[in-house]
């Protein structure tokens, strides 16, 4: 458990702040299982930072076909569905002409063109890959990014704020599902091949690719172009969602497609001018595990950032042999095409919206009330049921607040001096993770005699404020639990007591690439637990969380198994509002996964006592979960803060008295 590297001068999680364009790397583990757990966690990750968990029931796609051209080996239809209800995925899809067979498919979303799915350059042209892809015998999908053509229900580069992300609505995640539909619309018609659907896009476009095809294995082919970079992440909101890339980056994410196959393409004028000698290598190791070596390859050209003639040409090459059948000679050569006029190719004409179209506002309430009612339909009522659901939520949990359990990422241990007082020792440390950077000073008190119980404190402002005299004596709340012979650590957690310091949030979509200051805390928690356990004879912890750290605490709980009794005060947290959460609690997605009430049912059983809190209908209701389980003399609530003996006495005889 204990590393012997040093810990680091200051906490790395204020100084080293991540954000897109900041280099990374990526190695494969050794063997293809401990990949294939890292992949399953992944994917689990990927769902969850996009506002997806638990899995959202799909509702009926509703598809209009609004429009047909017909040409001469190829037809374009005008296509709309409802990824949600009232939200529109608009598209064009591209047949050929071909009625006697089953054809593959290919998805093709279109990136950040001025024109979006209907951007006709020779830099890039969404028609000109599509009609080809017709030509060659596939049936191609091209839909719009939201904010594009007749996709107009949200702003693309604005959409989204804190609560949104609180309630696990981000631009990202709802083109990510946009995707998935996608696939669902395509293999719904009665002339694609369902065991063939591949998808190619280039930018971002490439990144829904390469996101689409990590998580939705219907998807056995991808060649996202000019996108995949170990030095810049993507530059656009509907890139960034929310926890996404805490502790991984896009090479990673991409080999999860592996091992099925994957063409990188990239050009010399942009981000991916590293490709061949980096991104490449890094992502064929993942290949290796499965010895599918032949099942990747990359090519590069000398262009600016683009999909070009040239760069669809390679794919046409390897969708060929990998999706068609061709063999590794397959050639097409891109063809001349006769564009549409502009209007003719919309699902959705200015001005005639559907009945049931959704805006921002309307859209943000019904994605709230879904997460509701999906909270309500898990809800337990029994032990079985009880099980299921921390299952469902303890991964959900897990993943927004970045929990530290594995071997790699051993407890830090660096002593710092102690002191003899009247009632015993008082020893200062630092603790930390190895692979977090985290740095936490930490104040361990215990008695002369033989300690009963270990206890941790939590005090929003850290230990001076439970210390008195000179700083080397307890105050009151440790002294009584010394009394009890008690051993008790007081940290100061993240930006709190002597880790006070200032942090730079300002880069760029930082929820991504950081975690946020309340779920460093939580993590903080659970390293002093883990200090505790290791630092003594005690399997278990109790645990006290003062005023505003009480929520943080609360999270802990639910967390750790390792904690067993707890006594929090809730700071007349409004567990209803989102302003709360915002300015209190924030963590994206929290509130989609049941917010403190989900805490209390993962903390289920624990001995567990919530006061000062305040009236509301979920604050009386916070101990449900122990109720229906017959454990609901393990949990009591009260609105009034409790005094010091109060705290004491439940600490010391919990649900006993």
């Amino acid at each position: 458990m204990y590393c012997n590297d040093p810990l680091p001068p200051v906490d790395r999680r204020i100084t080293e702040i991540r954000h897109l364009n900041l280099p990374c790397q990526f190695k494969a583990p050794s063997s293809k299982k401990a990949w294939e757990e890292r992949a399953r966690q992944l994917r689990e990750h990927i769902w969850i930072s996009m506002g997806l968990w638990p899995k959202p029931t799909k509702s009926p796609l509703h598809i209009e076909i609004t429009n047909k051209i017909e040409r001469e080996n190829y037809s374009i239809e005008n296509v709309r569905f409802q990824s949600l209800p009232g939200f529109y995925v608009t598209g064009n899809l591209y047949r050929p002409t071909d009625k006697t067979k089953l054809h593959p498919a290919i998805l093709n979303p279109h990136g950040h063109w001025e024109n979006g799915r209907l951007n006709h350059e020779t830099v890039g042209s969404i028609p000109a890959r599509c009609i080809n892809f017709a030509r060659q015998g596939y049936i191609a999908f091209a839909w719009s990014m939201a904010g594009y053509n007749d996709s107009t229900q949200l702003a693309h580069r604005t959409f989204g704020d804190n609560q949104k992300l609180l309630w696990g609505l981000s631009l990202m995640g709802l083109q990510l599902w946009n995707s998935i539909r996608s696939v669902d619309f395509i293999m719904s018609l009665p002339d694609v091949d369902t065991k063939r659907i591949a998808c190619t896009g280039a930018s971002g476009g490439g990144t829904q690719t390469f996101m689409l095809t990590a998580i939705d294995d219907r998807v056995i082919a991808a060649a996202p172009v000019n996108m995949i970079s170990g030095h810049m992440q993507g530059g656009c909101i509907c890139e960034n969602g929310p926890n996404l890339r805490i502790n991984t980056n896009n090479m990673e994410i991409a080999a999860l497609i592996a091992p099925r196959p994957l063409l990188l393409v990239s050009a010399t004028g942009d981000w991916t001018v590293n490709t061949p000698n980096f991104e490449y290598p890094a992502i064929k190791s993942v290949y290796s595990l499965y010895g599918a070596e032949n099942h990747l390859a990359e090519v590069q050209f000398d262009a600016e950032h683009n999909y070009n003639a040239t760069s669809r040409e390679a794919v046409y090459a390897w969708f060929g042999r990998w999706v068609l059948g061709k063999g590794k000679d397959y050639q097409f050569v891109d063809k001349p095409i006769q564009t549409e006029e502009t209007e003719s190719m919309l699902a959705i004409k200015p001005g005639f919206k559907p009945k049931n179209w959704v805006n921002e506002t309307q859209l943000t309430a019904d994605w709230i009330t879904r997460a509701q009612k999906t909270l309500q339909e898990i809800k337990p009522i029994d032990k079985p049921t009880l099980h299921k659901y921390r299952q469902i939520l303890s991964i959900g949990f897990q993943s927004i607040i970045g929990l530290s359990n594995t071997t790699e990422d051993k407890l830090i241990v660096t002593p710092q001096g102690t002191q003899h007082t009247e009632l015993g020792t008082v020893s200062s440390l630092c603790i930390g993770r190895k692979n977090t950077g985290s740095l936490i000073p930490v104040t361990e008190f215990k008695t002369r005699a033989k300690s009963r119980g270990a206890v941790l404190v939590i005090h929003p402002n850290g230990v001076n404020n439970l210390i008195q005299d000179d700083k080397r004596n307890p105050g009151a709340l440790i002294k009584n639990l010394l009394m009890e012979n008690q051993f008790v650590m007081a940290p100061d957690l993240f930006l709190t007591g002597l880790s006070e310091d200032e942090l730079n949030v300002e880069h760029d979509y930082y929820s991504t690439y950081n975690r946020t200051i309340t779920a460093n805390r939580v993590q903080d928690i659970l390293t002093a637990v883990a200090r505790l356990r290791n630092s003594s004879s005690f399997s278990s912890v109790s645990l006290i969380g003062i005023g505003k750290a009480g929520p943080w605490c609360l999270l802990a709980c639910g967390l750790c198994s390792h904690i067993i009794r707890a006594v929090i005060d809730i700071d007349q947290f409004d567990t209803l509002s989102d302003l709360e959460y915002t300015k209190k609690l924030f963590i994206p997605g929290l509130r989609q996964l049941g917010g403190l009430a989900g805490a209390v049912a993962l903390a289920t059983p624990i001995e567990l006592y919530l006061h000062n809190t305040k009236t509301t209908i979920e604050a009386e209701n916070l101990g449900e979960t122990y109720r229906v389980t017959n454990m609901g003399h393990r949990f009591k609530t009260q609105h009034a803060p409790l005094d010091k003996g109060q705290i004491i006495r439940w600490i010391i005889e919990g649900a006993s008295e």
